[in-house]
């Protein structure tokens, strides 16, 4: 069984160095490609000394992105070399994309290589388990070295038996118009606003870079088809054993021609008393560029979140209690503002960008929202009975660096 600090296919248990990190993100370093980088730049519980990126080497990240964040002013340097040499050295090389297909850029095999050899470690989230590799694993346990892939899905492989949530618990799945327009980020947010406001708060981490940040999950888009739901299921279960108010981590989008399967797998397995919905303002059509004559548009706000509701409502019933919006793409704060009341006029529902202006606004309109839903109410009317306990072997058995 995989446990949420075990380690990785390839290399020794975990020695007792702290984890200092530098992010390989050569000619990939911007919003959309380098999002592993940035999330674990912005969210992660452990310091990155500075990010490979050769074409902006001498900038910052904050600078090379264009957010005016502290925790991402970490300098960019030209080299592995460069990194190596700076005032603090890293002990570990985290590889900082998520490329479609997941696999290891061919140019940075080098990086990699030399990374193990001048001592680092290495943390990936690629599709292509670096562990596995014939050159990377062997030079790892040969060189005392760890290769951690936080992709690789737990021994745990189980269908979903309808696990009612804890009486007292609730659930919050974000879900997105697209990938990559912040879903794990408005999740992450909500959890820290929930905390600040007293009420004991768990994050479900569902993807590579969630896990990287909390230290525990599954990376769902690796799990065989007849257990995602399963998965999603017990991974709820251990959220709950961590807090009352459970946000998990959603991914793809429902409407998404290559990642539809992975948001219907996540929705009917952790049944969520309610969903955000997460987009990204001035989006009109969906990440897939695979057929040059053709594009896959943006669903309309309004039918779309009916949609996710009658999806949802096949297993159990749930509600899209607000609209999380990425205004990233707009320049001035009163031009989002304005952006954020229409479509607020347009669905009906708060909305808000939780990042751009915090996340204590759209917080209390969930918190809100969530408490009135009839569902809810029921659910914590069972009382602590034996059908809302956590299932035996639930707690615990989560994922993460899985080996």
């Amino acid at each position: 069984m995989s446990g949420p600090a075990g380690p990785g296919p390839a290399g020794p248990g975990p020695d007792q160095r702290p984890t200092r990190y530098v992010i390989l993100a050569d000619g990939r370093l911007e919003l959309h490609a380098a999002k592993t980088a940035i999330g674990v730049i912005r969210y992660g519980p452990h310091p990155v000394v500075a990010v490979i990126d050769r074409q902006n080497a001498g900038r910052t990240v904050a600078d090379v992105v264009g957010l005016a964040v502290e925790r991402l002013r970490v300098p960019v340097v030209a080299s592995l070399a460069e990194a190596l040499a700076g005032p603090v050295r890293p002990t570990a090389l985290l590889i900082g994309i998520a490329p479609t297909g997941g696999r290891l850029p061919e140019a940075w095999r080098s990086i990699v290589r030399d990374a193990l050899q001048a001592g680092l470690d290495v943390h990936s989230g690629l599709h292509t388990f670096l562990g596995d590799d014939p050159e990377f694993g062997p030079l790892a346990r040969r060189l005392g070295r760890r290769i951690v892939d936080y992709r690789r899905p737990p021994e745990r492989a189980e269908t979903a038996v309808g696990r009612r949530h804890r009486p007292g618990s609730r659930v919050v799945l974000t879900v997105g118009t697209d990938c990559a327009v912040g879903k794990m980020t408005v999740a992450l947010e909500l959890r820290q606003a929930a905390l600040e406001a007293g009420r004991r708060a768990a994050f479900v981490a569902t993807g590579q870079t969630g896990i990287m940040i909390e230290g525990w999950g599954v990376a769902v888009d690796r799990v065989v088809a007849d257990f995602l739901q399963g998965t999603c299921e017990w991974l709820v279960a251990e959220g709950e054993a961590r807090g009352d108010w459970v946000f998990v981590e959603g991914q793809g989008s429902l409407d998404h021609p290559a990642y539809s399967s992975v948001t219907l797998g996540l929705i009917h397995g952790t049944t969520p008393h309610a969903m955000v919905l997460v987009h990204q303002a001035g989006l009109t059509e969906h990440d897939f560029d695979h057929l040059p004559d053709r594009s896959f548009p943006i669903a309309p706000l309004r039918p779309f979140i009916a949609v996710h509701e009658q999806v949802a409502g096949l297993v159990a019933p749930s509600r899209v209690v607000a609209v999380a919006l990425n205004t990233v793409a707009i320049a001035d704060d009163a031009a989002a503002r304005a952006e954020i009341e229409r479509v607020a006029a347009e669905t009906g529902l708060p909305v808000d960008d939780p990042v751009r202006f915090g996340p204590r606004r759209l917080w209390a309109a969930v918190e809100a929202a969530v408490a009135a839903l009839p569902w809810v109410v029921e659910n914590d009317a069972r009382g602590s009975t034996a059908e809302g306990a956590t299932p035996e072997g639930a707690v615990g058995a989560v994922g993460g660096p899985a080996r």
